[in-house]
Formats: C-alpha cells, sequence, structure tokens
C-alpha cells in the first residue's frame, strides 16, 4: 500500500474539482492510501469576501490544511496550483518555501512528485507553470512524473480542453464560470492512477 498525498491550493474550487479527480485516479489503483490536504491561504479575508473566493471556498472548506512536514510521510505527492502569471500561486509558493528542514534532510528525496494546474485561458502559462514548478520538485529530490500520451484524451481536438503531457490542467476562464470538462477530469484521474502506479512498482 502506497501513501498518496493531494496538496492543492485553489480560490474558487477548480483546483479543488481536479484534485477531487486526482485522488479517484489514485485510489483506483490497488489499496492505497490517499489523503487530500490543502495549503494556508494568504489572501486577507476582507478581500476573499469582496471577490466571491469567501464563498466558493466553503464547498472545500472540509479539506484539512497541510503543514509542509506532512509530506515526509508520503511516498508520492500530487500538488495542485492555478496559475499567476505563468507560475505557480503565492499560497503554494509560500507553502513549499518551508521544505527547507525537508530538504536538508533529504526527507524528500526519492519521492514521486507529480503537479496539475489550472489556467484563466486556453494559453494562460499551463505548461510554464508546472514545468517551472517541477524545478522545485528537482531540487526537493522528487522522482517528477507527468501524463504520458498513452493517455489518448491528451489528443482530443474535438473540444477546448485542457491537458498536456508535463499534467492535467483545467480552463476556468477570466471570470471563473467555466468548470472543469469531463476531458480535463478524466485526464486528472489518469495522473492519479499513473502516479499510484509508479509509486506501487517503487515502494510496493
Amino acid at each position: 500500500m502506497s501513501k498518496i498525498q493531494v496538496i492543492f491550493y485553489s480560490m474558487y474550487g477548480h483546483v479543488y474539482q481536479m484534485a477531487e479527480a486526482i485522488a479517484v485516479g489514485a485510489r483506483s489503483v490497488g489499496n492505497n492510501e490517499v489523503v487530500i490536504y490543502q495549503v494556508p491561504e494568504l489572501v486577507p479575508e476582507e478581500k476573499l469576501i469582496a471577490s466571491g473566493a469567501q464563498a466558493a471556498r466553503q464547498r472545500f472548506a472540509h479539506i484539512p490544511v497541510a503543514d509542509p512536514m506532512v509530506m515526509g510521510e508520503a511516498d508520492a505527492v500530487i500538488f495542485g496550483t492555478p496559475t499567476r502569471y505563468g507560475n505557480m500561486c503565492a499560497q503554494m509558493r509560500n507553502f513549499l518555501d518551508q521544505t527547507a528542514q525537508l530538504w536538508l534532510s533529504g526527507a524528500l528525496v526519492g519521492k514521486v512528485g507529480s503537479v496539475f494546474a489550472s489556467t484563466a485561458t486556453q494559453h494562460g502559462g499551463q505548461e510554464t507553470t508546472i514545468t517551472s514548478f517541477h524545478t522545485t520538485l528537482f531540487h526537493l529530490g522528487f522522482i517528477v512524473v507527468g501524463v504520458p500520451y498513452s493517455e489518448q484524451r491528451l489528443l482530443n481536438l474535438t473540444e477546448i480542453s485542457g491537458g498536456t503531457p508535463y499534467g492535467a490542467t483545467t480552463i476556468a476562464a477570466g471570470d471563473g464560470s467555466r468548470q472543469p470538462s469531463e476531458n480535463e477530469l478524466a485526464i486528472a484521474r489518469f495522473q492519479g492512477a499513473h502516479v499510484a502506479k509508479i509509486t506501487g512498482k517503487l515502494f510496493g
């Protein structure tokens, strides 16, 4: 049994929906222990309320907030982040910046790491967000896993859809009105299962 963590930040719920799909995929392989966490919020509450994010976040308020040290207990960690100008969000960056003790001790070396993301637009930095996230994972010693093209939904050209070989993605629209499509959620489930299979081979 592998211990798999899904750690995400979501402002309006798009990345949360993808996180749940990732977890479903990870649970579909073997008898894995899959836990979902969110990272701490940094935006002042009054700004969350004014933007409507506070109300949207109630749907995943039950998800526990992670301390970075919990990653030391995992065999694999799958991270989810919205894009902020082609990079991970500040909340996720802040979370990762607290991993110095894990880095110094080598506690994350050899664990499996993977990333999924969301953007407002179709070409809004999905790939740069994930690949720049990978740089941090390499520094921490993770074995980085993406989404191979054996996942045929990456080749779907019949609709607008997220999905990259680096990780699952979704497109939220500028006003957040677009929700993850079935194609995007299916790619996320594939990613979760793919990470679980590789983790099982390494730690099984």
